[in-house]
């Protein structure tokens, strides 16, 4: 039964070196077809959002092996911000997964045995001097290609018009948040993946996009996202659960 082995059996560990994210807002009825049953667009003032993650990690394994073990990569990652209530009532925020793009092919093959992620394999040219960080990714199917540069020594004083008043807001879909969700169709449940952070300072900086071509993709219909926010962070432990399934439309884990 190996959709048992994708529910994220084994609590994992990893420090990011560092995070940029760039978060782009979407109509909701546009995004509530890409998530499963069980899961809602997390909406702010009528609008989803999709973040676009960019982790350099290190040391990534399972919790309790030395860190001499883990696997260092690349990631890029295309998330939805949804909500799920549970069986007992709570309503919970996080990501749904939409794919995951790596650089080394180990992660790829681990995650894809592991988790629901969608990996795959990547080419990614990364270079950060100076406060600059340029990020260059190339997919083999083209349909999550980047290219930018961000300004991470530097700040921005006010988010773009027209959707987040404070960074306060915007904070709230930068990145990272308490739960991953997985949908599992054989047995029609939700799994739930808890993360714990260390050291989340995020802060809002300037970017310069050429290219994320997944925001072209089919999927979305042919609207056109719009940018909401850009946050870097450095210097974080991170930790990963493992996953809780819950049968949807019973009260069983």
């Amino acid at each position: 039964m190996l959709h048992r082995l994708k529910r994220h059996p084994i609590p994992i560990q990893a420090r990011f070196r560092y995070c940029l994210v760039l978060t782009y807002a979407f109509p909701v009825e546009i995004l509530q077809p890409l998530l499963p049953p069980g899961l809602t667009v997390d909406e702010w003032n009528g609008a989803g959002f999709v973040a676009v993650a960019m982790v350099q990690t290190e040391r990534l394994r399972p919790v309790g092996l030395p860190a001499a073990l883990g696997s260092d990569f690349f990631l890029t990652g295309y998330r939805v911000f949804a909500t799920y209530r549970t069986a007992e009532g709570r309503t919970l925020r996080g990501l749904r997964i939409l794919r995951s793009d790596a650089n080394k092919r180990r992660m790829v093959w681990g995650g894809n045995l592991l988790t629901h992620y969608q990996y795959r394999l990547c080419e990614a040219d990364v270079r950060f001097v100076d406060g600059i960080l340029d990020v260059r990714v190339r997919s083999g199917d083209q349909q999550a290609d980047i290219d930018l540069t961000a300004h991470v020594d530097r700040e921005v004083a006010e988010p773009p018009a027209g959707i987040f008043s404070t960074w306060k807001e915007a904070r709230r879909f930068a990145g990272p948040l308490p739960y991953t969700f997985d949908y599992e169709k054989e047995t029609h449940s939700i799994v739930r993946i808890k993360g714990m952070r260390e050291h989340w300072n995020p802060r809002p900086v300037p970017v310069e996009v050429r290219e994320v071509s997944m925001l072209r993709s089919a999927i979305f219909k042919g609207v056109g996202a719009r940018f909401a926010s850009a946050f870097y962070t450095s210097g974080i432990d991170y930790r990963w659960e493992r996953g809780i399934t819950e049968q949807l439309g019973t009260s069983s884990p």
